[in-house]
C-alpha cells in the first residue's frame, strides 16, 4: 500500500476554478494586464519543500526548472508543483486549476485546448515556455494513464 503523504495545500481547483481564471483572463485589457495575472495567480502557489524538489520529480522538456508531485486519494489525483520561474509558477496554476482534484476520467475529458485558447495567452508565450506548458500537461495525461 503506497504511503500518504499530506501535499502542501493550493486554493486551485478547489476555490479558483477554471471558469474563475477564464473570467479574470477575458477581462484583462491587453498581453501586459495578462501578463501579471498570471505573476500574481504564481504567487498564491505554495512552494515546494526541497523535499518534493527531485529529480524524478522533474519534468523534461520545460526551460526553467519545474517539478510535479501528485497524489491519489479516493480516485482523485492531486497535484502539486512548482518551479524557478516566476511566469511558469502561474503557468502552472493554470494547469492544476484544470486538474486538480479531478478523477483520471475528468482529466481525460477535459479539453485543455480549448481552455488555453479561452484564456488568450498561448499565442502571446515563447515557443519554449508554450512547449513546457504543454510538458506539464503531457507529464498529468501520463500519470493518469498508468
Amino acid at each position: 500500500m503506497p504511503t500518504t503523504i499530506t501535499l502542501p495545500q493550493h486554493p486551485f481547483g478547489t476555490e479558483i476554478t477554471t471558469a474563475d481564471i477564464i473570467a479574470q483572463m477575458q477581462a484583462a485589457t491587453g498581453w501586459e494586464d495578462r501578463y501579471r495575472n498570471v505573476i500574481q495567480l504564481g504567487k498564491k502557489l505554495p512552494q515546494l519543500d526541497d523535499s518534493y524538489k527531485q529529480d524524478q520529480l522533474k519534468i523534461s522538456g520545460c526551460e526553467s526548472q519545474v517539478w510535479l508531485h501528485h497524489q491519489i486519494i479516493d480516485d482523485r489525483y492531486y497535484f502539486i508543483a512548482d518551479s524557478d520561474a516566476r511566469i511558469v509558477r502561474g503557468l502552472i496554476t493554470l494547469v492544476l486549476t484544470a486538474y486538480h482534484g479531478k478523477t483520471a476520467a475528468e482529466i481525460n475529458r477535459f479539453d485543455i485546448d480549448t481552455y488555453f485558447e479561452n484564456l488568450g495567452l498561448i499565442a502571446h508565450l515563447s515557443p519554449s515556455r508554450g512547449n513546457g506548458l504543454k510538458a506539464i500537461v503531457e507529464q498529468i495525461k501520463q500519470l493518469v494513464q498508468q
